[in-house]
């Protein structure tokens, strides 16, 4: 039996600022869900603020250095990925349209054999 190491938060100091954050990022979002009379530039910088101001808080805690190291890490793995060319994305797109319209006409026809089958053979309904 194999144990993972789990990494919690150890200190109360921790507990504190990882919740400090998430209420700091809460009252961004609620901010700018409730402030609907307001003008929209003004609910965007409650948003953003809220946000900033709990990235801020987080980055005191080891809690919230980690979460940020994690993302910027995210960040930089996304810029390693090899896209795929236009021409590439049109020719896969284009099999998938493909691929759907004749799974579309296959289940039609048999939906149809089954509907001949069932009422037209076998009950004699029609």
């Amino acid at each position: 039996m194999t144990t993972q190491n789990v990494e919690t938060v150890s200190s109360k100091m921790d507990i504190v600022l990882v919740a400090l954050a998430v209420l700091a990022a809460a009252a961004g979002v609620l901010g700018f869900t409730f402030l609907t009379d307001q003008p929209t530039l003004a609910r965007v910088g409650v948003l953003i603020g809220g946000l900033a101001l709990a990235l801020v808080v987080a980055w005191f805690s080891q809690s919230g250095k980690r979460f940020i190291a994690y993302g910027r890490e995210s960040y930089e793995e996304t810029r390693r990925v090899v896209w795929p060319s236009r021409k590439e994305t049109m020719t896969t797109t284009g099999i998938v349209f493909a691929f759907v319209v004749i799974m579309a006409i296959l289940l039609f026809v048999v939906d149809k054999g089954l509907e001949w089958f069932l009422y037209d053979l076998l009950l004699g309904w029609r």
